[in-house]
């Protein structure tokens, strides 16, 4: 825990993602359009993240990204099924987004929800890139996936990767660009219907946790408030 907590990436107080335009195309939900919007977005996202980790002379290189078209594809981290949680998935270096997982059914043009789904994936390569992703994983292999402990670091990674998209969408919002404050807003209120109340499970937080730290981000926009591996228990539940 203390090598998680004490990662040079979250021990600065004042570094931060530069304030910044992202220009991303319109949401007409179709496959095409959906690539189009993220291949964008992940040019903003490689910009932003790529000139802070370079600054702090931590690696950096943009992931591969994917556009799964089946009810299922292969990674290496194994197949996954496409539903309403894989909306998008990350794995080593693979950014995958299946267009039949981003439920555009319930969510129509609503970009903010995509945009933080996808700077969510994207935080989760920034926890590669530094170590901290296998950092975790040696824990949560340690004590079981299945165990309390397990469990909790799954937390942890997850809520810092929704601290991340926040911090992302806090820095690009009214600069210009395509996101605007009504994208902004409904990606802030959108969070409150993700997490471990909606889907069951126990390895991602809570409802309420998930929405704090991504708006903790967007606030703050500061690496050292996504410490979630320094935060007590009570906050990643």
């Amino acid at each position: 825990m203390l090598a998680l907590a004490d990662h040079p990436l979250l021990t600065n107080p004042d570094a931060g993602l530069a304030n910044a335009p992202c220009a991303v195309p319109g949401w007409p939900s179709s496959p095409a359009a959906a690539q189009a919007f993220f291949t964008a977005a992940e040019q903003c996202l490689n910009d932003r993240w790529g000139e802070l980790l370079t600054a702090m002379n931590l690696p950096f290189h943009p992931p591969q990204l994917e556009f799964p078209t089946g009810a299922s594809f292969t990674s290496e981290c194994g197949t996954i099924d496409v539903g309403v949680t894989t909306a998008a998935y990350y794995c080593k270096d693979h950014l995958y987004v299946p267009y039949r997982g981003l439920q555009t059914d319930q969510y129509g043009n609503k970009p903010g929800v995509y945009l933080a789904l996808f700077a969510h994936e994207y935080g989760h390569h920034v926890q590669e890139l530094v170590g901290l992703m296998d950092a975790a994983w040696d824990v949560i292999y340690r004590e079981g996936q299945d165990s309390p402990a397990g469990l909790e670091m799954s937390r942890r990674k997850e809520l810092q990767a929704q601290c991340f998209s926040g911090m992302f969408l806090g820095s690009t919002a009214n600069r210009g660009g395509s996101v605007t404050q009504q994208v902004f807003d409904t990606a802030w209120n959108d969070q409150e219907t993700r997490g471990d109340n909606t889907s069951g499970s126990r390895d991602h937080g809570t409802n309420a946790h998930y929405a704090a730290w991504w708006r903790k981000g967007a606030q703050s926009d500061r690496l050292a408030q996504c410490n979630t591996f320094a935060a007590p228990s009570s906050e990643v539940s």
